[in-house]
Parts: structure tokens; C-alpha cells; sequence
């Protein structure tokens, strides 16, 4: 099989870091590939550089695609070669209609004015390509993250793809909105299109990939074909990290002590469809030193119960209690819930978590600023004090405390986002998705806090998508469905079977209660 694609010994830098030191790749036509490392390894940065926005000159090396040299200075210019790149955030205007969407900037036009009709027309054909049935006039606000996914890819086809890069596509994808993704990857592999896939999400990778390229440190340490069939997790995972992770979670010697926090019939309407419940008389306790975990499907009320529990940062007409340390909490706002002694961790880390075009040494101190004040003014030597001291606590690799989070890795913007709130000395931390869309590597530091807080008394609640770890890092699961919570497990009885089948089991019973599900939320 011809090579589509070479790069050869790029080098990208950034001021105080060499992002990528000679990296060298071959893609073959018609493959998947695909591409791994911990965050910060340099994977989208080559990307980047691959799909023009990084132009030539703004590196050293050399592109080779469909066998001529290539020196692109801008996007217009790779996707008018047919590369097409999908990006983590997805690129969508959420206000304007699938159509609309597809061809921004490509429009179906004569003389300035377009052609509603080709572009409906050529939209349906592309979404039935997809596998979606929705119409062309729809609204992208109106889907979920699923099909916002596969209206990007509708986009990439459109523009007539010959090399699809996917970053994280599946990163905040349900497990059918996941296969169902992956499934459409196989088929235009088929059609002759090739990928290049990103992703952290090894066992999807085997499933689907023909060779897979490992970044370290901004270096290529090793390229291996998966279709021979001896290629194994923990060889990827041995190449990325630079060693054997024999356990991918820390061991633990849980020290449990007296309830920290007890939630009592909580109930939630959706903020803006009041006769839905988003959550429905919701009970739980959470003990000092416990790890407990809130499983459950895209769109069950996680969330949306962990929102509503600090501050009231989501939805509306909330009922319930909140007992902190046996007393009554007033959590009704957000300083409110800080003061009681909460800490949430958003899942959204770019949108809720950072100010990205802030420094480390900004975001950090955040909520808790109180600390580093003196008569209401902040004092800068202060907040940097607290800020290094961070980074060199949860090891937030960077240039120094001055650099725009928005230039961290995931992992280590997802570090400076902990720092944040353990700065705030809560009582009891709320971790939403803690690990999404960041490497093995990254996930084992991430689980080393959640143990070494749990260890210091500290009560932490873990919402997680993924199974395992969850089965890895808690005391007791939680199994949330529809807005309640159906069933509790011990860590040690628990099984992925055995929550699933919760799940399963109250799905067939009639529920009065309508989560956000219904609505192809984003939230968890």
C-alpha cells in the first residue's frame, strides 16, 4: 500500500519549549491511523502543522503528500488538497441549521446568492452518508454531542476528503454515540478515505486502527502495526509513559471515618422545561476518607446533581437538604457552598473550570482569593507563592506559573483546574469527569490526588463515564438512571455487568421522571 502522506523530521517550537524534535511519519493510503502519546507529547500540534495552522516556515521538516513536497500556508489550502481536520471543540455555529453549517463558507452559490434547494439537497444525501435522519433544516443547538460529531464529518465530506484527521473524537461521546462513530471511521476506510485518529481510548484504537504512531516529549518513539495482532495495550502504554504501568490505579488503604456530607430527597427541574425533573429525590451520604462514584449513562442527571448541589449552578424550583458534618448546609449559592465546604470540579474545564487566556498564576488562587489578599487587594507575590507551589505539588508541567492555561495540555490544564479548589481547602470534592480526554499517564497522577485526598480525611464524589475507573479509584458506587438513583454497590461486589444491568433493569420500568436524556444534553 502507497504512502498518502510523509513527514519528515518537523520540529515545531513555542517560546521556552521544543514542542516537537524531529518527528517522522508515514500514513498509507486507505489506513486508519493512529497517533498517541500523554498530553503534551506534541499530537496536535503535529496535526496542526499537517492541516495548515501552523503555515510553512512556522517550523522545520518537510511534507510530503500524494507524493510532492507541500508547503501550505494556511487551511483554504490543505482542505483544497482534501485534508480535512476535525478539532476536540467542535467548530459549530449552534444557532444556524445543519445546512447551514455544512456549507459555511463553501456555499452552494451563483453570482452571491445561494441556492437553498442544492443545499438541501446535497445535505441529505451527506447526512444519510453519516447515518443521520435528521433534516437538513435543523437546528446544531437542537443535537447532541453525538451527531453534532457526525455533522462535523458530514462537513469534512463535503469538501471532499481524502485525509480525515479526528482529535479526541470521541472524548465526550456516549458508548453509542462512540461505536456508532467508530463504525462510520470502517466504512469510509472501505471508500478508500484515510484518518488520522487521536485519541487516549486505547481499546477503541485496537479495535479499529491498522498502525499506530506514539509521540514522547515531542518525539516519535515508536511506530507498530496493529493488523499483525501482537500489538497490546500495554505496549502503547509502556512507549507513551516510558514505562510499565503494571497497576493503572494506586493502591489504596481506605481509612473511613464519620459522614461528611448527606443529601437528602434532592429534586431538580430543568431550567427551562419546569415540568421536566432533571432530578428526582435523590439520596446519598459520602463519608470522610471515602471515594464514592456516580455511574451511569449520558444524559442520566450526574451532572446535573452535582451542579445543583454547589450553589445552584444548575436548573431550578431545587428541593432537598444538604447536611455537612451533621448540620444543616446552606449550599444556595456558590460562595455559599464554597463556605460550607464544597469543592466542584466541572467536566467542561475550557468553558466552566479555566480563564484560558489567563496564566497559571491567575487561575489557581480563583476560589479562594481571600487567602492571598490584604484589605481586598491581591497581593501578587502571594498569588505567586501559591502558584508554584502548586505546580511543583501536582507537577503542572509548563514554561512557568506566567503561561496562558489556554497553551496547557489537557492533563495539565485539568491539574491547574484541581489546584484551584484544593487551594480552597474543601471538605468534600466533587469530580466530574476528572479524567476525560487525557492520557494514561496524566489519569494516574489525577488518581494518585483522589487517593492521597481521600487519605487526608477529605470525602471525594467521582462522576465518571468510564467504568473501570470508577471500579478503580472507589469505596462505593452509586448508579444514577433517569434522574434517580438506582441502585448502591460496594467497589468490591461491584462489576460493570452488575451496574449495567441496574441501568438496564429500571430502563424497562415506567419512569415519571424525564432526565435531560430526552433532550440529547451534553451533561453527564
Amino acid at each position: 500500500m502507497d504512502a498518502i502522506l510523509e513527514m519528515r523530521s518537523i520540529t515545531k517550537e513555542f517560546p521556552g519549549v521544543k514542542a516537537l524534535n524531529n518527528v517522522s511519519m508515514k500514513v498509507r493510503r486507505g489506513e486508519i491511523h493512529a497517533l498517541c502519546g500523554e498530553n503534551g507529547a506534541g499530537k496536535s500540534t503535529l496535526m496542526k502543522i499537517l492541516s495548515g495552522v501552523y503555515p510553512h516556515g512556522a517550523f522545520d521538516g518537510e511534507i510530503i503528500y500524494e507524493g510532492q513536497p507541500r508547503a501550505y500556508r494556511g487551511i483554504a489550502e490543505t482542505e483544497a488538497d482534501g485534508i480535512i481536520i476535525i478539532h476536540q471543540e467542535l467548530a459549530l455555529a449552534p444557532l444556524l441549521s445543519i445546512a447551514e453549517n455544512i456549507f459555511l463558507g463553501n456555499e452552494c452559490a451563483s453570482r452571491g446568492i445561494v441556492n437553498w434547494n442544492e443545499t438541501r439537497e446535497r445535505t441529505a444525501k451527506l447526512l444519510e452518508r453519516v447515518g443521520l435522519k435528521e433534516k437538513p433544516d435543523t437546528l446544531v443547538d437542537d443535537l447532541g454531542l453525538g451527531k453534532q460529531q457526525l455533522v462535523e464529518i458530514a462537513k469534512a465530506l463535503s469538501k471532499k476528503v481524502k485525509l480525515l484527521i479526528l482529535d479526541e473524537p470521541t472524548s465526550s461521546l456516549n458508548d453509542a454515540d462512540s461505536d456508532a462513530l467508530l463504525d462510520l471511521l470502517v466504512e469510509f476506510r472501505s471508500q478508500g478515505i484515510t484518518s488520522i485518529m487521536i485519541s487516549h481510548k486505547l481499546n477503541e484504537l485496537s479495535r479499529i486502527a491498522d498502525t499506530v504512531t506514539v509521540l514522547r516529549d515531542g518525539a516519535a518513539v515508536a511506530t507498530m502495526d496493529y493488523r499483525s495482532g501482537r500489538v497490546t495495550e500495554d505496549d502503547i502504554v509502556r512507549e507513551m509513559v516510558g514505562r510499565s504501568l503494571e497497576d493503572r490505579y494506586p493502591p489504596r488503604a481506605p481509612k473511613i471515618g464519620d459522614t461528611a456530607m448527606e443529601v437528602r430527597n434532592w429534586s431538580v427541574r430543568h431550567p427551562l422545561h419546569s415540568e421536566w425533573l432533571s432530578v428526582d429525590n435523590v439520596s446519598f451520604n459520602v463519608r470522610k476518607g471515602e471515594v464514592i462514584g456516580v455511574a451511569g449513562l449520558m444524559g442520566a442527571g450526574r451532572t446535573e446533581l452535582a451542579m445543583s448541589i454547589f450553589g445552584g449552578s444548575y436548573g431550578r424550583d431545587i428541593k432537598g437538604e444538604v447536611w455537612i458534618n451533621g448540620k444543616r448546609a446552606n449550599v444556595s449559592t456558590i460562595p455559599r457552598a464554597i463556605k460550607a465546604g464544597l469543592a466542584y470540579v466541572t467536566e467542561d474545564r475550557k468553558g466552566l473550570g479555566l480563564v484560558l487566556d489567563q496564566s497559571i498564576r491567575r487561575n489557581v488562587p480563583l476560589a479562594n482569593l481571600d487567602a492571598i489578599a490584604q484589605n481586598g487587594v491581591v497581593s501578587e507575590a502571594r498569588e505567586q507563592a501559591v502558584a508554584e507551589a502548586y505546580r511543583d505539588k501536582l507537577r503542572i508541567r509548563c514554561s512557568s506559573v506566567e503561561q496562558e492555561t489556554v497553551n496547557l495540555s489537557g492533563g495539565n490544564q485539568q491539574k491547574v483546574v484541581l489546584s484551584k479548589w484544593l487551594f480552597a481547602d474543601p471538605e468534600i470534592l466533587i469530580l466530574d469527569e476528572p479524567t476525560r480526554g487525557i492520557d494514561v499517564g496524566a489519569k494516574y497522577e489525577i488518581y494518585t490526588i483522589i487517593r492521597d485526598l481521600a487519605a487526608a480525611g477529605r470525602a471525594v464524589v467521582v462522576i465518571s463515564s468510564e467504568m473501570p475507573e470508577l471500579l478503580g479509584v472507589t469505596d462505593r458506587i452509586y448508579v444514577m438512571n433517569e434522574g434517580r438513583f438506582v441502585g448502591e454497590l460496594p467497589t468490591a461486589e461491584a462489576t460493570q455487568e452488575k451496574i449495567m444491568s441496574l441501568i438496564v433493569k429500571t430502563k424497562e420500568e415506567p419512569q415519571h421522571a424525564t432526565s435531560s436524556v430526552q433532550m440529547e444534553s451534553a451533561h453527564g
